[in-house]
């Protein structure tokens, strides 16, 4: 399975050891992983202006690093997100990077996602866990499964295992 994990951190934070927990797993079941650090790309919001349907035939106007993400959108056969929570979801620039999906609709090939979500305080990662499940069930991708992680729990000897079990076991 072809496995693209799209990490919203903008810095090296909690969500680094998590995508890393996630790939040894995934590369140990014998999945193919990429890493998108969107989180550190330049990537601007969907702008609404529907030239992607009416004159770009799903090509986005903007030109920005949103052209080295979308052919992993559209080749992957599993989707999995990575963000910290900042104020209650996830960043603004996996956030982008989810709304630019709106030149093609829906990825191509993905039938499963994963959500891996970091915080510095419990019960905070509810906006970014609606968010997820609203994008996965509009386009019909199977929830696969969502990690959390807060406080001390982040880098957690415990906590990186089981994201390590859970890539293993896809």
């Amino acid at each position: 399975m072809k496995i693209a994990i799209l990490n919203g951190s903008p810095r090296k934070q909690n969500t680094s050891a998590m995508v890393d927990a996630f790939c040894e797993g995934a590369k140990e079941a014998g999945h193919e992983v990429e890493v998108l650090h969107v989180g550190k790309m330049k990537i601007a919001g969907c702008m609404g202006c529907e030239y992607c349907h009416t004159k770009g035939e799903g090509k986005c106007i903007q030109k920005d690093d949103m052209e080295k993400v979308m052919p992993a959108y559209l080749d992957a056969d599993m989707l999995v997100f990575a963000s910290p929570v900042y104020y209650f979801d996830m960043t603004a620039q996996l956030s982008a990077a989810i709304q630019r999906v709106y030149a093609i609709g829906k990825p191509a090939k993905a039938k499963k996602a994963a959500f891996l979500i970091s915080s510095g305080s419990p019960n905070t990662a509810s906006g970014a866990i609606a968010t997820y499940q609203n994008m996965i069930g509009f386009m019909g991708i199977e929830d696969a499964g969502i990690i959390t992680a807060a406080g001390d729990e982040n880098k957690s000897e415990a906590k990186l295992c089981e994201i390590k079990e859970f890539a293993k076991n896809l």
